[in-house]
């Protein structure tokens, strides 16, 4: 039978839709695993970043990460720094999957060749990470940042992630999990686009320009670490703000996100922008290159179960 055209192009397609499978049982894999490992580096960041100048928890004014590690595990335990960790997980899996997805998508179409280049690498990325935005991280950021809220509080009032996404969506309505998607968007955009466009050169000058090229295990963990710390300093204060909008009480403190921002801006200039940053860059650059090392070896491993 002559070979022709047509069957060439169901041939690539058959490729790309296997390639596209790939992402997202990889990235919803190395997702999973990146939150069981890094969690109480979020929770730690997120209750430095809700203190205003009223505390968090009535009495108490942390003065920085390692204070909220021994304040929580004196009053609960070790595992309360686990605390809200179920609305990550639970929305992790596809938000890493969708994130892969979208940018193995968007790469194929833009670069078919495999040579990306930093634009398209910038571009890729913004676009996968506004489309986990959407799909994952609005909802689950609300969700984390509210729980932990009512975790750390004299009477918690969410028996667990599901109760809590009830009761949100009962009192506010579908937005109340959707508070500040704006500034989600915009931070997992901006997040993505400097992690791929750094994370890609990065690999290039490893492989030597060949994309088909294995750079190990070490290298792609320090392309992956690269990527986030760059991410970490490129786009923590649309991170400080987000959390601020998603916190409980956001909607009667803030009348809009540029309201939010004024008000950041009140309490200390830049400096009000960079809390967190401390925690947030030690799980942000152990969790990309975590999550760039894990997705890479699945990816291998695929590769050989769906040739």
């Amino acid at each position: 039978t002559a070979f022709s055209p047509a069957m060439a192009e169901g041939s690539g397609n058959k490729k790309k839709g296997k390639k596209l499978l790939k992402s997202v049982l990889s990235g919803g894999f190395s997702g999973g695993m990146e939150v069981l490992v890094m969690y109480p580096t979020e929770f730690v960041k997120t209750l430095l970043q809700l203190q205003t100048k009223q505390p968090v928890i009535a009495g108490v004014h942390f003065t920085g990460p390692v204070h909220v590690v021994k304040y929580t595990i004196q009053t609960q335990g070790f595992f309360g720094l686990y605390k809200g960790m179920s609305s990550l997980l639970y929305f992790s899996i596809p938000k890493t999957g969708v994130r892969f997805l979208t940018y193995n998508y968007l790469s194929m179409t833009l670069s078919p060749d495999g040579k990306m280049t930093p634009l398209t690498s910038m571009v890729c990325g913004m676009g996968a990470g506004a489309a986990e935005a959407i799909v994952a991280v609005a909802p689950m950021e609300t969700l984390k940042v509210k729980i932990i809220q009512d975790r750390m509080s004299a009477s918690p009032q969410y028996r667990n992630v599901f109760h809590g996404m009830a009761c949100i969506i009962r009192t506010e309505g579908l937005k109340g999990i959707y508070q500040g998607v704006l500034a989600t968007v915009a931070k997992q955009g901006s997040n993505q686009a400097i992690r791929f466009s750094v994370f890609n050169p990065l690999k290039n000058f490893f492989s030597d320009g060949d994309p088909k090229k294995d750079i190990g295990v070490v290298r792609t963990f320090l392309c992956g670490g690269l990527a986030g710390a760059a991410s970490v300093f490129g786009n923590t204060p649309v991170d400080v703000v987000k959390s601020r909008l998603q916190s409980i009480g956001a909607r009667e403190r803030y009348r809009s996100t540029w309201h939010c921002v004024q008000e950041t801006w009140s309490e200390g200039g830049v400096r009000a922008f960079y809390k967190g940053t401390t925690p947030r860059l030690a799980r942000v650059v152990l969790n990309v290159a975590l999550t760039f090392t894990i997705f890479d070896q699945m990816m291998k491993l695929f590769d050989k179960l769906l040739p």
